[in-house]
């Protein structure tokens, strides 16, 4: 709750940014929100989607706990009430509409709206490196290890997290969906990509002079022809 109360959110940018050593507030707050993101998104969504288990992550019920091993900063997620639901018969589709609300509205959504009150910055940006991390997790990392029944929920919830109502989200818009586009294959790339529509500033933490993210929209990629994917 200390990130909605604007001294406590800047005084713990500010502390955390000592790690980042970005140039701005922006930079140091953009690559903050990466951290919560994943924090956020990869229990609760790999929960839901392989063991159809639901966890409150509220904002009143998750708090962060940091550590720090020298330049390294290894923040937890904990939770006060850690008990889980689980969908009724033939009642999936509500109790995961639940589940994602307490994710989206109910946690980011709320940190979102405060940061970029209190920096500023753009909210497209936190609710876009929320997005490349919900994708990268059930289009890599979630299908490690599962057989194929498993498999085809999580592409069946990602599909429905991209077209979900807005409200879900606690947003005049579905966030997610304004970001899923189609991987492209370029030239500077190994793998197919999708091209970021905001920049995350990463490139201003960077030692690197203009060193920028793969997917960086300030970059001129030069695609291979009939690639999308």
């Amino acid at each position: 709750m200390d990130l909605l109360n604007r001294d406590k959110c800047l005084e713990y940018l500010t502390k955390t940014g000592e790690i980042f050593e970005a140039e701005t507030l922006m930079a140091n707050a953009s690559l903050f929100g990466k951290r919560y993101s994943y924090l956020v998104v990869a229990s609760s969504l790999y929960a839901m989607s392989v063991f159809d288990k639901g966890l409150d992550y509220c904002l009143e019920n998750c708090h962060i706990e940091s550590e720090r091993q020298g330049h390294a900063w290894l923040p937890k997620a904990r939770l006060a009430n850690m008990e889980v639901t689980s969908p009724q018969p033939n009642a999936r589709q509500q109790w995961r509409d639940g589940v994602i609300n307490h994710i989206f509205e109910h946690n980011l959504s709320r940190v979102w709206d405060a940061i970029s009150r209190f920096v500023p910055m753009s909210k497209a940006v936190l609710w876009e490196n929320t997005a490349i991390y919900v994708f990268w997790l059930y289009e890599n990392k979630f299908l490690e290890g599962l057989q194929e029944e498993q498999q085809a929920r999580l592409r069946e919830d990602l599909s429905y997290l991209v077209q979900a109502p807005a409200h879900l989200f606690g947003e005049k818009k579905n966030p997610l969906a304004t970001f899923y586009g189609p991987k492209v294959a370029t030239v500077g790339s190994e793998k197919p990509i999708r091209i970021r529509k905001t920049c995350c500033y990463y490139y201003q933490a960077s030692d690197e002079p203009e060193d920028y993210c793969s997917s960086c929209p300030k970059i001129k990629h030069e695609l291979i022809p009939e690639s999308v994917i």
